[in-house]
């Protein structure tokens, strides 16, 4: 045979082999097909456009995607989406779908958890959640910290204790476990249950730091004044230099309408806490108190300038400038103050 004809032949060959099924074979086995690469690349975009905070956007591209079936990840996106506009019960249906197509998930396993708590089922929330925690998820919120809010809105109060005290890092059964338990409790307005387990705190640790002050302000939150105030001085006799602790005292001392007391409590909270807004704002409560509007102008204008968003200064400076005859002064306060106020207040026309 001829060179030219080796030629040929060889050229045949490859021409054969380059448009032969074998040779359009990925060059690696674990290589995913297109396809699924560029679905990957694109549920990647579309959450990023939802942690940049366009959710609206990103469900309309999901619905163009949902056209050619489903596949993994788009209805957690889903749920994601829906959950940052605030559609709770959409969200719902979007992760239940998602773990019913991965039940592996655990990003959804939370996220469902999470909304179900928002949407008043904390029941329903609780096996989630736990699955969540258990798996050291934490996600938009730490899930031993819903996971105790759940336990508390069902009254299981020592598995609350425990999920704090894994959010904490503290031993479930401690002192700190106690009192960290009690001080959320406190704050969902549960009183008995949080003043047995600070109770239980001073029990199992009777030097232990700050259990006195949320005994006062338990007792504070029941107008049990001088209870209040013997628990206040026990914390000040431990942590002589807590600025907080003179604040609450001052607080307790005003109420009790022990004006001096309060006055020199509340004067030793500033000298600590130079920058707190609270002291001033109670100064000048006390000072008005006792009648003397010019001092308490002087410590509400101070507060003001620490904090112009709070109406409660706004509103004592109404009344001071109206005792000094300052009407318009004391009728700009008072409307800032209503203002104010009314914008904190809930609202029931937001979305559902």
């Amino acid at each position: 045979m001829n060179t030219a004809a080796k030629c040929m032949g060889t050229a045949c060959l490859l021409l054969l082999f380059t448009f032969s099924p074998l040779a359009q074979q990925p060059t690696s086995a674990n290589e995913p097909p297109q396809s699924q690469q560029s679905a990957a690349i694109n549920l990647t975009a579309i959450r990023k456009t939802i942690d940049t905070g366009h959710p609206a956007d990103a469900l309309q591209r999901l619905q163009d995607l949902r056209k050619s079936g489903d596949q993994p990840g788009l209805s957690r996106l889903e749920g994601l989406a829906h959950y940052a506009l605030n559609d709770l019960k959409a969200a719902d249906t979007a992760f239940a779908a998602a773990l019913v197509f991965d039940p592996s998930d655990i990003e959804s396993t939370q996220m469902r958890g999470l909304t179900l708590f928002r949407l008043g089922r904390p029941a329903d929330a609780i096996p989630l959640l736990e699955s969540a925690a258990a798996k050291g998820s934490l996600g938009k919120a730490d899930p031993n910290y819903i996971l105790a809010l759940c336990y508390m809105d069902t009254r299981r109060y020592d598995d609350a204790r425990h999920a704090f005290a894994a959010q904490f890092g503290f031993q479930p059964d401690s002192a700190a476990a106690y009192l960290a338990a009690a001080r959320m409790f406190l704050r969902r307005e549960f009183i008995p249950v949080s003043q047995t387990f600070a109770q239980k705190s001073l029990e199992l640790d009777p030097a232990l730091p700050l259990a006195h002050e949320l005994l006062g302000e338990i007792a504070l939150a029941g107008n049990h004044l001088d209870d209040a105030i013997a628990e206040f001085q026990k914390e000040k006799e431990r942590n002589p230099l807590e600025g907080s602790i003179y604040d609450r005292l001052g607080d307790a001392y005003t109420r009790a309408a022990r004006y001096d007391d309060a006055q020199r409590s509340l004067q030793a909270a500033l000298l600590l806490e130079p920058n707190a807004t609270g002291p001033y704002i109670l100064l000048g409560k006390t000072m008005l108190k006792k009648g003397d509007a010019v001092a308490a102008t002087t410590y509400l204008e101070h507060a003001n300038q620490l904090d112009p968003s709070n109406y409660i200064t706004h509103s004592l400076l109404g009344q001071a400038y109206r005792a000094m005859s300052r009407a318009e002064d004391a009728s700009r306060e008072t409307a800032t103050a209503q203002k104010l106020q009314a914008a904190t207040e809930p609202r029931l026309d937001g979305p559902h």
